[in-house]
């Protein structure tokens, strides 16, 4: 074959040979990338709730209430009992995240007063011994029921409902053992003397900056000068504290993280190498720690402990967790969330003093919420996020 013939053969050969190009295919979208609408956003985050109820709680009282509850003493008196509850929340809120629930914190605040009492009064130990006793057992307490829960994986439901009658039972019989017969331990505040511990768990905070607010005639005073709130109450600030830290821990640390992957799936977690029992033990250790803090700040107040004291707080504080996001289910919710549950809660129960409605009504109140709260959670979301 010449070389002309070769090379038309070549020519005719090579339109089939070739390809043709397919124009590049475009990137597919990342779906972490698309943007999300602001209301999307807004129903994503657990708190929407609790701001929402909060928000309307705040317009019922300002329509129905004595304007004397927006004063600055008012204010006060609905912080206070709203700072007790919210610290037992706020560690409420944490365990729920990690995906269990400890129904023995309300029994926990009458056993730690009980154990606080009995060092100070009974065995007569300085405040700051009575109080490294009484944080030490809540943190033995708190891991029993964790390792409990654990080791034999029952719910924590059932586990802590039985410390919930244990740890009652256990204060009955030391408070009657301590006092000699009776259920109250009195004598608490002068036994505790007045070092700076005092002033730290008991009283008033910013005295001097109140007085001098009354004098330059910006707050409210008697006629004698002195001003009709004295200070903020100790456990407002610890219950702010409180809320930046868990919430900075919640969001910032890889300890939060391992929170909400505990929660949400154990064993998943697990196999991500997160301490999953570590992160429950801590957890419920938490939760004791809380419950220690408002029995040591109430009976700080009031000079005594009794067997009633958090008597239904567990149930109070769960749902101020529910109210604030958190999920039966775990893994999701927010110590924020709990935070304004719980100043939900303070505005009705002292709020309902300051109208013409029975009192009474405030339990219809509690279950209401906890009814409304389950179904934003877990009907709302879905459908419009698709969350679980």
């Amino acid at each position: 074959m010449n070389s002309s013939t070769s090379t038309k053969i070549e020519n005719k050969t090579e339109p089939n040979t070739q390809v043709k190009q397919r124009p590049p295919q475009q990137p597919e979208s990342d779906e972490r990338l698309k943007k999300v609408s602001l209301m999307t956003t807004l129903i994503r985050r657990p708190e929407l709730g609790a701001i929402a109820g909060l928000v309307l709680v705040v317009i019922f009282f300002i329509i129905f209430a004595n304007p004397a509850m927006f004063t600055l003493s008012g204010i006060m008196n609905v912080m206070a009992p709203a700072a007790q509850l919210g610290i037992l929340a706020i560690g409420a809120a944490l365990l729920m995240i990690g995906g269990e629930f400890d129904l023995s914190l309300g029994s926990m605040v009458a056993f730690a007063g009980l154990i606080f009492g009995t060092a100070l009064v009974v065995l007569h130990l300085p405040l700051s011994l009575a109080l490294l006793v009484t944080f030490a057992c809540a943190i033995a307490f708190g891991t029993l029921n964790a390792q409990i829960v654990l080791r034999t994986g029952l719910p924590s439901f059932i586990v802590t409902l039985a410390f919930l009658f244990i740890l009652r039972g256990l204060t009955l019989v030391g408070l009657k053992i301590a006092s000699g017969g009776s259920t109250q331990l009195r004598g608490i505040r002068g036994a505790a003397g007045d070092s700076f511990l005092t002033h730290i768990f008991s009283g008033n905070a910013f005295t001097g900056l109140f007085s001098w607010a009354a004098r330059h005639g910006w707050i409210a005073k008697f006629p004698n000068g002195t001003p009709t709130v004295t200070g903020v109450p100790v456990e407002i600030l610890w219950f702010i504290g409180l809320a930046i830290v868990a919430t900075w821990i919640l969001l910032r640390t890889q300890f939060g993280n391992w929170i909400f992957a505990a929660g949400g799936d154990p064993k998943a977690a697990r196999n991500s190498g997160v301490p999953v029992n570590r992160v429950k033990t801590i957890l419920f250790i938490t939760v004791a720690l809380c419950a220690t803090l408002v029995a040591v700040l109430t009976v700080m107040d009031v000079g005594s402990t009794d067997a009633r004291r958090g008597f239904q707080k567990e149930f109070e504080a769960i749902i101020a967790a529910v109210i604030g996001g958190c999920l039966l289910t775990g893994g999701y919710g927010s110590a924020i969330g709990a935070f304004f549950g719980s100043i939900i809660f303070g505005m009705v129960m002292i709020g309902l003093s300051y109208t013409n409605i029975d009192q009474d009504w405030y339990l219809v109140f509690l279950g209401g919420m906890l009814l409304l709260a389950v179904i934003f959670n877990n009907v709302v979301r879905k459908r419009v996020t698709g969350e679980r």
